[in-house]
């Protein structure tokens, strides 16, 4: 690798031990089409209408000729500087339909529990997180736009959310004491709502081999809201027997390294040598790699943890993850000591669905002793498959289906008009 290469990497490396800030996406600007039905904002000459029944506040930043203007029975207006609201005759636009008016959509439609609310503050090349972490975790500071109108439904409140801090409106909390007073304030209320809390733990993840996110009991909040657009169902994977790692909504395409570790064990150290050994390969150009230290499936004790490398490809035909697994493993075996890994285990998906072998097969001959193994699993097969036929036959199959909902609340208060110096 050049001395150029050697400098990215080592700046995205950076990036990543400094990426412990989440920022929020949505907002509810005046001008931005994708708030209004039909996808576009009020044209000049037309009516625009707010849900009467929702609090919001809405920035406006252009200037607007509305022959119409319904507002909700609570919130506020706030005008950026040059912007404006004028009375003009209906039709005044041509080009503007006459009759409908345009729709401001539901304002509390975004909930802090969808991953497609957040992005990370840096984001490195080749790496993305679980759903579970793309929503913030309790070491994570949380950024709302300092100049910006927004709306957060805070979730159902079973438990509080917890993280480090919370900037919004130029504020920055790190105190419940003073974060409480703030959503309880008027402007707090035009932001947050929901029955579901706030708590800050202000405290950066101080262990070298790396910190569990915290939302682990949140996650079928956080699926319910990533696959609300889709019924609540996810997509069909493009390969058989797709694998779900830890912390995230449902099955893809790939592998899934889990190690376990001891004291040694440096998360940072290890991302960098994803990146500098195995990733700069042609061959993994197209793999999307998430590293995080997570509850281990079956823990005997509620301190026991491993760090997960999900290898995620959007082609499964080519079988690069489990290709990269398997060295992942002869690494972890070779250079374990010096690494701090003490186990490495596998969990690869199936063919792709449209034909195919499966990652990593094509061309391998048997090695020794792997003919025995594959004849002891086609037993196994046949006695689980004689298992399953008794347990129909004795009606003790069952299928469950796990169904999430989602609350909102609604509340008023009387309408403001602000202007935005």
């Amino acid at each position: 690798m050049g001395a150029l290469g050697r400098l990215a990497l080592w700046l995205q490396v950076c990036a990543l031990a400094q990426a412990a800030s989440k920022l929020w996406v949505p907002n509810t600007y005046f001008d931005d089409a994708t708030n209004w039905s039909q996808n576009q904002t009020p044209c000049a000459g037309g009516a625009a209408q707010f849900p009467a029944d929702k609090m919001v506040s809405v920035l406006v930043r252009g200037s607007h000729l509305l022959s119409d203007l319904l507002l909700p029975l609570d919130g506020e207006l706030v005008l950026d500087s040059g912007a404006g609201l004028s009375a003009a005759d209906a039709g005044s636009d041509p080009g503007c339909g006459l009759g409908a008016s345009a729709l401001f959509l539901n304002p509390d439609r975004f909930s802090w529990f969808d991953p497609l609310s957040w992005r990370p503050r840096d984001e490195a090349r080749g790496l993305f997180s679980v759903d579970a972490e793309r929503v913030p975790c309790r070491h994570d500071d949380v950024v709302f736009p300092a100049d910006a109108s927004f709306r957060v439904g805070l979730g159902p409140g079973a438990d509080p959310v917890r993280v480090r801090s919370v900037s919004a409106l130029g504020q920055t909390f790190t105190r419940d004491d003073d974060l409480a007073v703030y959503l309880a304030s008027r402007a707090g209320r035009l932001r947050f709502h929901g029955p579901g809390s706030l708590s800050l733990v202000p405290e950066a993840c101080a262990d070298p081999s790396g910190c569990v996110c915290g939302n682990a009991e949140a996650l079928p909040w956080i699926c319910a809201a990533l696959l609300q657009p889709r019924g609540g169902r996810c997509p069909p994977a493009a390969c058989h027997a797709a694998v779900r790692p830890e912390g995230q909504c449902c099955g893809l395409c790939g592998a899934v390294v889990s190690l376990t570790h001891g004291p040694a064990f440096d998360l940072e150290r290890y991302r960098a040598r994803l990146l500098d050994a195995f990733l700069v390969l042609p061959q993994y150009q197209g793999l999307q790699v998430a590293v995080s230290k997570v509850p281990r499936a079956s823990r005997l004790r509620e301190t026991d943890t491993e760090v997960q490398v999900v290898l995620a490809e959007a082609r499964p035909e080519v079988g690069a993850a489990g290709q990269l697994a398997r060295e992942l493993l002869a690494d972890a075996e070779l250079n374990g000591a010096a690494l701090g890994i003490l186990a490495a285990a596998l969990r690869e998906s199936g063919v792709p669905t449209g034909g195919g072998s499966a990652s990593g097969l094509q061309g391998t001959a048997p090695r020794p002793g792997l003919v025995g193994g594959l004849v002891a699993a086609a037993l196994a097969l046949l006695v689980l498959l004689a298992a399953t036929l008794l347990l129909r036959r004795s009606g003790r199959l069952r299928e469950t289906l796990q169904k999430c909902s989602h609350n909102s609340i609604i509340t008023k208060t009387q309408l403001t008009l602000k202007n935005l110096k």
